[in-house]
């Protein structure tokens, strides 16, 4: 099991709570890809979990997001 620390994500997003919110999203992201296609991405006989994964790519700097202004709906 691989230990990742808020301080290690937040060194590559900003903020430990904008870093769990990226990897989280990232999580979904991959979860909603073909099974196939994710246990090909890994290259191993059996993948990490997705949120260890999206942990790892977070700390390890490979993940890149910008963030988008949300629109206020008129009334």
């Amino acid at each position: 099991m691989e230990i990742f620390t808020p301080m290690e994500a937040a060194r590559h997003a900003g903020t430990k709570y904008r870093s769990i919110l990226v990897a989280a999203r990232f999580a979904r992201h991959v979860n909603e890809m073909p099974q196939d296609r994710l246990l090909q991405a890994e290259g191993e006989n059996r993948p990490k979990k997705l949120t260890t994964l999206a942990l790892q790519k977070l700390t390890g700097g490979e993940l890149s997001f910008r963030e988008l202004s949300r629109r206020r709906s008129e009334v």
